[in-house]
């Protein structure tokens, strides 16, 4: 006999239909107006003795020697050097692919397209069907590790693709960093690593656990995790979107 709350929850259950977002299947969720993607170097003219760009990045994320170069793994996405550039040199797309394997390919450079590449590796690979992961929180504030949470719940489910979030790093294929990694988590962060079973990957999560972000180089963190492990994979973002986050898994995966 079915009792009238489990009638209830069954009635709200069929009311709420299916809530998990189709994506890669499907098409993205739509943005939000105000969400800037992957930053574009336009090949308007540029005057070589204008750095307004420059001079108005917190971080120095934007340098101009011969050319303009555009550090997505420092960026903040703050959207201030597009305020301050007069000609729209600059500008962020909707592209929320910013994931890659190396920390050269971060770098936007003035008149050369960035093309999203495979990230997929002979040991990545491996996982394609199970992934587990150790999140660590390196002295982040807390942005985000609440973007990758959010990859757990209902309407993301990264569960289904076989990727989930692991309480041992014992259990764990491998460690996913966020944080610029302060003294005080220096020791627990390659505690954590050492005792992932090999073969073992890392992914750095955010512009501090691939630059330092706004701590750079303060002397009580240590500008990101490739000072102290190897990293396979960088998403970059202030905090990266969940989608971007969940995209760079995928094609790490070989699952897009």
């Amino acid at each position: 006999m079915i009792t009238t709350p489990l009638l209830s929850i069954l009635r709200a259950r069929a009311k709420q239909k299916y809530r998990t977002l189709p994506y890669p299947k499907g098409n993205p969720p739509p943005l939000s107006d105000r969400f800037l993607g992957k930053p574009l170097i336009t090949s308007t003219s540029c005057p070589m003795d204008c750095f307004l760009c420059v001079t108005s990045c917190p971080v120095g994320a934007i340098q101009k020697e011969e050319a303009l170069h555009l550090d997505m793994g420092g960026c903040l996405f703050c959207g201030a050097c597009v305020e301050a550039c007069p000609k729209g040199t600059i500008c962020f797309s909707k592209d929320f692919q910013l994931a890659t394997r190396d920390r050269e390919s971060l770098v936007i450079r003035q008149n050369k397209t960035n093309v999203p590449s495979p990230l997929w590796t002979d040991v990545s690979r491996k996982f394609r069907r199970s992934f587990k992961l150790r999140q660590v929180s390196a002295g982040g504030c807390n942005a985000c590790e609440a973007d990758c949470n959010v990859l757990s719940t209902i309407a993301w489910d990264m569960g289904r693709f076989g990727v989930q979030f692991v309480a041992s790093p014992r259990h764990a294929d491998g460690i996913l960093v966020t944080g610029p990694v302060t003294e005080n988590m220096k020791v627990a962060l390659e505690k954590t690593y050492k005792a992932v079973p090999s073969p073992k990957v890392v992914i750095a999560v955010g512009s501090c656990a691939i630059s330092g972000g706004p701590y750079k180089d303060h002397p009580e963190q240590k500008n990101g995790v490739s000072s102290l492990l190897p990293v396979d994979l960088f998403i970059p973002g202030c905090p990266p979107h969940p989608l971007t986050i969940l995209e760079g898994l995928l094609r790490f995966l070989d699952q897009i």
